[in-house]
């Protein structure tokens, strides 16, 4: 019987109770139609799961007592952050939930000349809410106990100018460097294009910063399809594939 796996924001300790609140209640009770004495993992992020039983269910809550603490051993040794140009709806979906599967150790959206989406400071708060609960509900699917961060979205620009000890690739289809040539280890920002990819002055600008470029094979992707693809052959140099 499959055991399912909740995310909470809350401090966990074996022999305690907890209280989640509706959107967990709603889930267990309506969805999965859980009883009490059913058994699920929480996990908070810290890198263990909490196996925990259901003791008191309600509409408006519910409350489990965890039973113990686990080491999670679902964390790849290559830390990969996905620098991704922000695309439209589905397609940054998709690129979060897969790399977070994959093992993507963070996610920085950035915007870039070519970034057909546009959103007000209002809209974009709303869309990183959301943008971060494809990235847990994507944790629990895969069995990962630790949240990728999704990073506050900045321009291609000032990604640049930060500093980072991170190797530094961006993903083109003119490079004449494969990725399956690199030595893949410690940590590595990953920077994926736009619907359109980086424009000519942007890929110069990323030269002339010290960023490799790096192709994947003779066919162009899709932007939600590169990130995935590129970060599966990073995690089969070095990772845990």
């Amino acid at each position: 019987m499959r055991i399912h796996r909740l995310y909470t924001d809350q401090p966990l300790e074996p022999g305690r109770e907890t209280t989640l609140g509706d959107g967990p209640a709603h889930y267990l009770g309506r969805v999965l139609r859980a009883a009490r004495g059913q058994s699920v993992v929480l996990f908070n992020g810290d890198g263990h799961d909490y196996p925990a039983d259901v003791i008191r269910l309600s509409k408006t809550e519910v409350v489990l007592e965890v039973r113990s603490r686990l080491p999670a051993a679902s964390e790849s040794w290559l830390k990969v952050t996905v620098v991704q140009a922000v695309s439209r709806g589905e397609r940054m979906d998709r690129t979060l939930q897969k790399c977070t599967e994959l093992g993507a150790a963070a996610f920085q959206p950035v915007w870039t000349e070519r970034t057909e989406v546009k959103l007000a400071d209002r809209k974009l708060q709303k869309r990183m809410r959301h943008w971060r609960g494809v990235v847990i509900s994507a944790c629990e699917q895969s069995g990962r106990a630790v949240v990728p961060a999704v990073l506050e979205s900045v321009g291609l620009p000032d990604w640049l100018d930060a500093s980072t000890p991170a190797k530094r690739l961006v993903l083109s289809p003119d490079s004449e460097c494969p990725i399956s040539r690199l030595e893949a280890q410690g940590r590595i920002e990953l920077a994926i294009g736009p619907e359109g990819g980086f424009s000519e002055a942007e890929l110069d600008r990323m030269r002339a910063s010290g960023v490799l470029s790096v192709g994947i094979g003779p066919r162009i992707l899709r932007t939600e399809t590169a990130a995935p693809a590129a970060l599966a052959v990073l995690q089969a140099l070095g990772g845990d594939f």
